[in-house]
C-alpha cells in the first residue's frame, strides 16, 4: 500500500500541531526571515531528501510553505519515503497572514 498525506487548512494548524509534531517549513531561509510560524523548523524543499535522517518517520509531520505548492510536493515525497502521518497545510503562509489581518 502506498502511503499518502492529507491536506489541512493552515488557519486551523493548531489542531494538527502538538509538542510531538514535526512541524516543517519548506521555504528558503530568506523567505522564512520575512515571517513564518515560530514553532516550525526550516528545512528547504530542495534540501529535504538530504535531511531526512533528522526526522522521525513514525511521528506526525506537518508541512507548510508560501502558498501550499511546495509543501504538497514535500508531503507527497515524505509519504512516499514511508512517513506514516503527513499533513500538508493548504494555503501556506500567505493565506495564514491574510487570515491574521482580518
Amino acid at each position: 500500500m502506498m502511503s499518502s498525506y492529507r491536506n489541512h487548512p493552515i488557519n486551523d494548524y493548531a489542531s494538527v500541531v502538538d509538542p510531538d509534531t514535526q512541524f516543517i517549513d519548506v521555504r528558503q531561509p530568506t523567505e522564512v526571515a520575512d515571517g513564518g510560524m515560530p514553532t516550525a523548523r526550516n528545512i528547504p524543499f530542495d534540501r529535504l531528501a538530504d535531511r531526512l535522517a533528522e526526522l522521525d518517520p513514525t511521528q506526525r509531520t506537518v508541512v507548510l510553505c508560501r502558498s501550499g505548492g511546495r509543501s504538497a510536493q514535500a508531503a507527497h515525497f515524505l509519504a512516499g519515503a514511508g512517513f506514516v502521518d503527513v499533513v500538508n497545510l493548504t494555503g501556506g503562509i500567505l493565506e495564514f497572514s491574510e487570515g491574521a489581518q482580518r
